[in-house]
This record gives structure tokens, sequence and C-alpha cells, in this order.
């Protein structure tokens, strides 16, 4: 059969599924992630576990880490100052990514009571900007040192996107694509900036 007769757009339109297919997996996905999210929450009563969950919630807030990136500039040594420049840059350029897409994709964020200063500032979810945080700076520790510090942020990272779900501000989803975006950033970073 030449390929003058062959007809693509039939060809094409029976191999690919019909809208209503996908629109049915796409809610599927996003009703086993609500589910599994709601299913990590924290009960109220927990208040122990809830506190920890908190202090890790809170540890990947950029304030924190800015602000101890710039006590290092100001009292490091010449290559540690380097260093914090160097993470404090590619800091900025994530969040300023992780804004860019919140404000695309505009999820609202999960019901809930905690976390009344996220839901003020950032009514947005998706991604989490902490998880790509946390995991960004796991993989900056890793290419670019200190290497006694890489084994404890991929520790942390992880630790820091599931407290956010167990506290009501995120779906899993959410954690797994910032935690995507970070890892990714990171890469790049490490690939294109020696230290």
């Amino acid at each position: 059969m030449s390929t003058s007769h062959f007809n693509w757009r039939s060809c094409a339109k029976r191999s690919s599924p019909p809208p209503a297919d996908v629109s049915l997996n796409v809610d599927k996905l996003i009703a086993a992630d609500i589910h599994h999210s709601l299913a990590l929450r924290l009960p109220p009563d927990a208040r122990a576990v809830r506190r920890l969950a908190a202090l890790l919630a809170h540890s990947g807030d950029s304030w924190f880490w800015l602000l101890g990136l710039a006590l290092v500039w100001l009292l490091g040594p010449p290559a540690a100052r380097a260093w914090a420049l160097a993470t404090g840059a590619v800091l900025a350029l994530l969040a300023a990514a992780v804004f860019a897409l919140k404000q695309i994709i505009r999820r609202p964020r999960p019901e809930g009571e905690w976390g009344q200063i996220y839901r003020a500032t950032d009514p947005h979810s998706f991604p989490s900007g902490h998880a790509a945080r946390a995991f960004l700076l796991a993989v900056l520790a890793t290419g670019w040192g200190p290497a006694w510090l890489a084994p404890m942020l991929w520790i942390w990272a992880p630790l820091v996107g599931v407290a956010r779900v167990a506290l009501g501000v995120h779906f899993l989803s959410d954690i797994v694509a910032g935690a995507a975006i970070g890892i990714g950033v990171g890469l790049l970073a490490v690939l294109i900036v020696p230290i």
C-alpha cells in the first residue's frame, strides 16, 4: 500500500482512546491522591506527633534556609561563602519556578485548620514548595557538599513532605511533584555550576 493513499487521520483516531476514558483515568488518579492523602492525616488528638510534624513541616520554610545561608555567607570562609551564594541563588530560582507553576495550576490546598499562615499567604498547593526546596537542598549537598550534610538532608527531605500531608496543607501529588522539580533543578545546578 502506498503512503499517499494511506489515511493517517483514521489510523490516529482508531489508536487513541476516547476523551471520556482519559477523563475517567484522571478522576481516578485524583480520587486516589485524595484518599491516600487523607489516610496520612494526623488526628487532632495526636498532639505530640502533630508537634513533631509541625517542626518538620516548618523546617522547610524558605526564610529559615535563607537566613542560615546569609549567616554562612557573612561569617564563613571564602569557600563556604561561594557555596552559600550559589545555594541561595538556586533556591531563589526554584522559588520563582514553583510560584509560577502554582499561579498557572491554582490547585487549592486541602481543607484543614493547621497552617493558616500558608493558607493565607499561598492558597495554592501544587507543587509543594517545601518539598521542592527540601529535595533541592539534598541534591545540592550531594553535588556541592558538605558531604556530611547530604545523608541527613536525604532523610529529612521526605519527612518534610510527609509532615506537610499529615498536617493537611498538601496532597501527596503536591509532594511528589515538588520533589521531582527540586531534584531536577538541583541536578541542573550541579551540572552547570561546579563548586
